[in-house]
């Protein structure tokens, strides 16, 4: 046999082993892969049994894209609520999570409409067994105000947390991330249930009447200046409330019929206050005014026989307080009960005016009804 021959019978032999050990493969892959996939189902079914949560984007900070314009500047709200989901790794082992866009805003442009919106996908949800608990993504300059209003408005014991953001998604350092996947451990823990609506944000579980924003910038900005955080979260030691689920939730207040709720303004008290805001709040249709005060929700004297006024005419008055934290109290500085005012107790101005508006939507128009709602919420 020549050198050629040998070298031709040489490739046929090595074209025969490797079509054995393709055929082969082919052969081990087919019998292998039923195992293989029988091993699937219980992967399916751990899943299966993983809480269901629902989050509901709106927009804000945490959802923000750097902005050429100046260093640190961003433009709120154009990431979807599914990119930020699928930025943060590890979700899918703490839950089924299914995204929603509400809305693609900064929350300084928050409003009635995405505020029912966010509501009925809420109570629709919970109604229908859908989901487990629900996350909302929002800015934080409105944050606050949003927790409280679907806190007063969505039926149900099973968790709704709200969560932002103080730096973009784009930023060297973003808190973003890290908030969510707390979020969703908050969201998806059983003992989550029956503390109502929550912010979650830099390792802190806060409740909806407390929580307000402290800080123009920094990731430290959201405390609970009267009662403190009602537990803390973080990715290594888990979760720690600070005392047990309260129960079933009080009694919630129903939506209008239209996409909007009453006018109520807020007015603020400063030195040198006289009666124009007052009446400017009214010439504007307002039904309620909500008064800012300085101290004990104090105001000057002619505010406050503005206020007395706009009071007789049937406009509803509260008066909260421009102080970060402490009760505003009946009776004490100003006469309450001679003027026909409501007092906040500790609601700052900004949800002050969330529940009276809620109210008066209500048919809820008299001061002593007012006064005991304002009571009945903490």
């Amino acid at each position: 046999m020549t050198k050629h021959a040998v070298s031709a019978a040489s490739r046929r032999q090595g074209r025969r082993v490797l079509s054995f050990t393709v055929l082969t493969f082919a052969v081990l892959s087919c019998w292998i892969s039923p195992a293989a996939q029988a091993a699937e189902p219980g992967k399916d079914a751990a899943t299966a049994n993983l809480p269901r949560i629902l989050v509901l984007a709106t927009g804000g900070t945490i959802a923000g894209q750097a902005d050429p314009r100046a260093t640190g500047a961003y433009k709120s709200g154009q990431i979807t609520g599914e990119q930020l989901m699928q930025s943060v790794p590890g979700l899918d082992k703490l839950a089924k999570v299914n995204a929603e866009q509400i809305s693609s805003i900064g929350s300084q442009d928050m409003n009635d409409k995405v505020w029912f919106a966010l509501a009925r996908r809420i109570q629709d949800a919970f109604d229908k067994n859908e989901v487990d608990g629900v996350i909302v993504t929002h800015g934080t300059d409105t944050l606050e105000e949003t927790a409280f209003f679907l806190d007063n408005v969505v039926r149900g014991d099973k968790p709704v947390v709200i969560v932002g953001s103080m730096r973009p998604a784009t930023a060297v350092s973003a808190d973003g991330p890290g908030n969510l996947y707390e979020a969703v451990q908050v969201a998806a823990d059983p003992r989550s249930r029956g503390r109502g609506v929550m912010a979650v944000l830099n390792d802190k579980i806060q409740g909806a009447r407390s929580v307000t924003k402290t800080n123009t910038t920094s990731v430290e900005t959201f405390n609970s200046p009267n009662d403190g955080p009602i537990g803390y979260v973080d990715t290594a030691g888990g979760i720690r409330f600070m005392a047990q689920a309260p129960g079933p939730k009080r009694t919630t207040y129903q939506l209008p019929a239209g996409e909007q709720l009453p006018r109520v303004e807020i007015v603020y008290s400063h030195a040198n206050m006289d009666f124009v805001p007052i009446e400017d709040a009214i010439s504007h249709g307002a039904k309620g005014i909500v008064l800012a005060g300085v101290g004990d929700g104090n105001t000057s004297k002619q505010a406050l026989e503005a206020l007395e006024a706009a009071a007789k005419k049937g406009i509803m008055v509260v008066r909260s307080t421009r102080v970060r934290s402490g009760f505003v109290t009946r009776n004490v500085e100003v006469d309450d009960d001679k003027n026909g005012f409501v007092v906040s107790e500790d609601l700052n101005p900004q949800k002050a005016r969330v529940l009276t508006q809620l109210l008066i939507a209500g048919g809820v128009t008299a001061p002593a009804e007012l006064q005991r709602a304002f009571t009945a919420t903490w």
